[in-house]
């Protein structure tokens, strides 16, 4: 029987990259990239042979898809921010197994999923940036799941997250499970990016006080709260894929049944007007 062993809402901002190379963001995010390796290194530790990374960098229009074919391997560049990300080179296995699993478990509860072995389906880079840093030696299978869902509601969501855990349970894997997105997503007006120093500030100090309120909300374990006022926190703080990720994420620990608390193993930091960090749930 397979078992969540890992759960985690991380950041996957392109500065990571720049901050591993000489130039004026050289070791600038490198609290980020210790807080990969950090969750990485407990994955290992808690069993995981797989990571599910549910991507608010993959957007679709109809359905949900999972990227769950038995091999990855490419060169990435993005074209959002290609002077950010490019020739990324990536190698992983995938868990077919899995995403077929959970797809068939969504599907039974009504939600339509489809779960691809498609060659030239690629991954996106809110997937390939954490599997850089919390899964350096490939060792790790991966199973994509996109996070940024323009016409799905988060009630739809919520049951793909549990089918999530359930797909795993019903599976031989041992998973860490990855939302992988910000918390408030209000990037700079390009027009004035540069005159407020736009990659280390944010574009709202309300998206900030209230990011760092739910912050604590999760060390307290406050989950409760907190997913009472979801929606309206996505809305107003403009979340990353209107937060699917985070709802899929806490629909897979239990919703409101979830006893957990939230661990910061990277300290909240603002990134182009975003607010992000690295955060691991207990278990």
């Amino acid at each position: 029987m397979g078992e969540i062993v890992l759960a985690a809402k991380a950041t996957h901002v392109p500065t990571m990259l720049l901050s591993e190379i000489d130039g004026p963001l050289k070791g600038k995010r490198q609290a980020a990239i210790d807080g990969h390796k950090e969750i990485g290194r407990r994955a290992r530790a808690a069993g995981a042979d797989t990571v599910v990374v549910i991507d608010t960098h993959w957007l679709v229009n109809s359905a949900y898809h999972i990227n769950a074919k038995p091999h990855f391997e490419g060169i990435f560049t993005s074209s959002e921010f290609p002077q950010f990300i490019q020739g990324l080179e990536y190698q992983y296995d995938g868990n077919p197994a899995l995403g077929d699993l959970i797809a068939e478990k969504a599907n039974a509860k009504g939600v339509h999923t489809l779960s691809h072995q498609v060659d030239s389906l690629e991954l996106e880079y809110g997937t390939l940036v954490p599997m850089r840093y919390m899964n350096a030696e490939s060792d790790l299978k991966v199973v994509s799941i996109a996070g940024w869902c323009t016409v799905h509601s988060q009630a739809s969501s919520r049951k793909l997250g549990e089918a999530i855990r359930e797909g795993i349970e019903a599976s031989a894997s041992k998973v860490a499970l990855i939302a992988s997105g910000s918390l408030s997503h209000k990037i700079w007006p390009n027009d004035i990016y540069a005159e407020n120093n736009g990659t280390f500030t944010t574009s709202s100090e309300f998206n900030q006080q209230v990011d760092l309120m739910v912050l604590d909300m999760w060390k307290r374990g406050d989950i409760k709260t907190f997913l009472k006022m979801l929606p309206e926190y996505a809305e107003h703080c403009d979340g990353e894929g209107n937060m699917h990720d985070t709802v899929m994420l806490f629909a897979a620990l239990g919703w409101d049944n979830y006893q957990g608390k939230g661990e910061v193993v990277t300290e909240y930091f603002p990134s182009s007007g975003t607010g992000q960090t690295n955060v691991i749930f207990s278990l």
